[in-house]
């Protein structure tokens, strides 16, 4: 996350799109994409739960993403999303938005993404770059706004 304090402009920059999709139980989609019950307890919550369950071999039976890889980083991303979603609700002065940059060509993505860096980098200029009191707790995928689900 990125904290620009002049202009009051925050993001969490994200590595995959709408994570939420990952996600095998509706349940859990639906509690992580319910900002008016969520908190930084409950959040803390899931993230013990979901050791536990991947301890237990119970991530599929308990909701969480179970297949393709990446597992922890998904759910890591997904739980960021939805904290930062909670920091633009309980500081709604800050703009407080995540970012789904692409794939870009990075060391992360052995330099075989789609988008070169600075291509990326549009989705995050735009946010900071955007003019006060501008959107907060949305989700960008690059430059366009989607639903986190």
């Amino acid at each position: 996350m990125q904290k620009r304090i002049g202009s009051k402009h925050c993001r969490n920059n994200n590595n995959i799109s709408i994570l939420l999709q990952f996600f095998s139980g509706e349940e859990r989609k639906q509690e992580l994409n319910d900002i008016d019950k969520l908190s930084e307890q409950r959040l803390d919550e899931l993230s013990e739960l979901f050791l536990r369950d991947f301890k237990d071999g119970q991530l599929a039976h308990r909701g969480w993403p179970a297949e393709g890889g990446y597992i922890a980083y998904k759910v890591s991303k997904a739980l960021m999303n939805a904290y930062s979603r909670i920091l633009a609700k309980e500081h709604p002065s800050l703009c407080i938005n995540c970012v789904h940059p692409g794939f870009v060509q990075t060391d992360m993505s052995f330099q075989v993404g789609d988008l070169t860096v600075e291509e990326g980098a549009r989705g995050a200029l735009l946010m900071a770059l955007a003019p006060k009191g501008g959107m907060t707790g949305g989700y960008l995928n690059r430059t366009e706004v989607v639903p986190f689900i």
